[in-house]
């Protein structure tokens, strides 16, 4: 009898170990084709496929944003399989060019293409801000100045309840609450207008 129970506790605690695996998803794009979009991205708007970055902080591939839209367009990308409420995302994204626009973001607890949370960094306006995409509108939920450098940074979101904290380079710049999109969502990346701009290593965790 005792062998069992210490046989279900390893069982028990193998299978927690499993789960908190499991929990974290990772994309360096380095297996993934250049020329095409990564195997479960999707190309809701703009022009998302892998290029070569001998720049890119895990060399070589990255996620490009390659269109240039128009001004009140956002291009986005969304993870097919993937369905994060409490999370940890991390990208790191360099602004390659861009005239209306620069730089991009992180969207996560996507319905769809036009409902989500966004934050997002743009070089040429010096501004780190966390916005709400209802029904294809966005509306700001806070903002900071920043200051901005060539090359590539690090944003990250953390989300627990209401509760949503974004960072840049390690620097916690928003703290805020809001409560528009309550359910698990996709997550993904995006850029507005024509900000072209490579993606690499994004990371989700999920905190529960």
């Amino acid at each position: 009898m005792r062998k069992i129970m210490f046989l279900v506790l390893g069982l028990t605690l193998m299978a927690s170990v499993i789960v908190a695996r499991g929990a974290m998803m990772s994309w360096n794009f380095d297996n993934d084709k250049v020329g095409e979009i990564p195997k479960g991205f999707t190309n809701e708007v703009g022009k998302w496929e892998v290029v070569a970055d001998n720049t890119a902080p895990s060399k070589h591939n990255v996620l490009a944003q390659l269109a240039k839209s128009s001004g009140p367009t956002f291009n986005i990308t969304l993870i097919n399989d993937s369905s994060y409420k409490d999370v940890d995302i991390t990208v790191k994204m360099k602004a390659i060019a861009g005239n209306t626009d620069q730089g991009g973001g992180i969207v996560w607890h996507a319905k769809d293409a036009k409902n989500y949370y966004v934050v997002r960094f743009n070089p040429l306006e010096d501004n780190y801000n966390l916005y709400r995409v209802v029904n294809g509108r966005r509306s700001e939920i806070k903002g900071s100045k920043v200051k901005s450098t060539p090359g590539w940074h690090t944003l990250r979101v953390t989300m627990t309840g209401d509760h949503i904290q974004c960072y840049l380079d390690g620097k916690k710049d928003l703290d805020a609450r809001d409560s528009t999109f309550k359910e698990a969502g996709k997550i993904g990346l995006w850029s507005k207008s024509d900000a072209q701009s490579h993606f690499a290593d994004l990371e989700a965790n999920a905190k529960s």
